[in-house]
């Protein structure tokens, strides 16, 4: 287990996180909750804005060419 402090930030508290158990990202939304003498921290899940946006890049022709998809593969009867 590690152990580490709180500290005051501004009008806040708050802790450091050692370097063993932080998230791999410094970028993350974190919701924090008490239950009972615990502080719960976990990353909120991603959300999904500008994901239309993201597919909207893709080229008109993108998945043009035929992959297979949907053809079932041959099999050796049973």
């Amino acid at each position: 287990m590690a152990v580490t402090k709180v500290f005051r930030n501004g009008n806040s508290q708050a802790v450091r996180i050692p370097a063993d158990l932080a998230f791999d990202r410094s970028d993350l939304e974190v919701e924090i909750e008490r239950v009972g003498d615990e502080l719960r921290i976990r990353p909120l899940p991603r959300r999904l804005d500008g994901v239309l946006d993201r597919f909207g890049a893709f080229s008109a022709d993108f998945m043009e060419e035929d992959r297979g998809a949907g053809r079932e593969a041959e099999r050796d009867a049973l």
